[in-house]
């Protein structure tokens, strides 16, 4: 089981494929399965880093308050644990936050920055009126089996007609939560630091080639808050997918990695 010592934490990570490195930042309370179905796409090109943040999976939960500069720094210590000097870095939700602290602390560790269904946090952060964030409730976790959870939670993610259409990845999805339940202490510390992320001010520094793409049909967090985060990134490239909810880079793995892929290639080291 490959873990190595990152900071005050022992970190679970996975490497994939060939070619410039990329790594992939999960969400909150999400772990390096979550990429399933857009890893081997991916791989096809590149070397990918996948790894399980702070508070979930393999990786240490230390009950101790996690801010954004500690889950970068993370990043960083991480690439240094596996002899990555820069890497394209493609985060979603709360990886999303994540990666665009690295980029503003860490930005000679970046080829190309891409952000997903993401928010810069503070004032300027679009809230969804409609009942779809409630699935992020921490209550939930205490008070549901974590396969009813994973139910729950799935059409705040993905498209009825997908949800439909894909019985063997529900089963999945239900297997793989009722085999890792979440842990309720890491769950609200990453919550927290969710919590006080606010780059709207920062966000001009950011000089790297970036891409920001979400889906228009979010639940949890709107198509909005990226279309704030490209006008305030200079030169990014913004991409909405018709249709799409949160988990666009599951259900339209196909189409995602295309527009990675192709993204990356055009800012690539070789």
């Amino acid at each position: 089981m490959p873990v190595t010592r990152v900071n005050d934490i022992n970190m679970y990570y996975e490497i994939h494929g060939e070619g410039d490195p990329l790594i992939l930042i999960m969400g909150l309370g999400g772990d390096h399965f979550r990429w399933f179905r857009i890893l081997p796409l991916l791989a096809e090109n590149f070397k990918v880093l996948t790894f399980d943040n702070r508070g979930v999976g393999k990786t240490d939960k230390p009950d101790i308050p996690y801010t954004m500069k500690m889950m970068s720094n993370d990043v960083a210590g991480l690439m240094d644990a596996v002899g990555i000097d820069k890497a394209h870095t493609f985060g979603i939700s709360l990886g999303g936050m994540i990666a665009q602290n690295f980029a503003l602390l860490h930005p000679d560790r970046i080829i190309s920055l891409m952000l997903g269904c993401t928010f810069c946090g503070g004032k300027h952060t679009v809230s969804n009126e409609g009942t779809g964030p409630g699935v992020l409730d921490p209550s939930l976790i205490e008070t549901m089996l974590p396969e009813e959870r994973a139910v729950e939670m799935m059409p705040a993610l993905y498209s009825r007609e997908f949800i439909d259409n894909n019985q063997d990845f529900v089963d999945i999805q239900i297997e793989y939560a009722r085999n890792n339940p979440p842990d309720i202490v890491s769950y609200r510390r990453q919550l927290g630091a969710a919590g006080t992320h606010d780059t709207y001010d920062r966000l001009p520094e950011i000089k790297l080639p970036t891409l920001v793409i979400a889906g228009d049909a979010d639940a949890l967090i709107p198509a909005e808050n990226s279309r704030i985060i490209a006008s305030r990134i200079p030169d990014s490239e913004l991409v909405i997918l018709e249709g799409m909810g949160h988990g666009f880079y599951t259900e339209a793995n196909e189409e995602t990695a295309r527009i990675l892929t192709d993204f990356m290639k055009r800012h690539s080291l070789r």
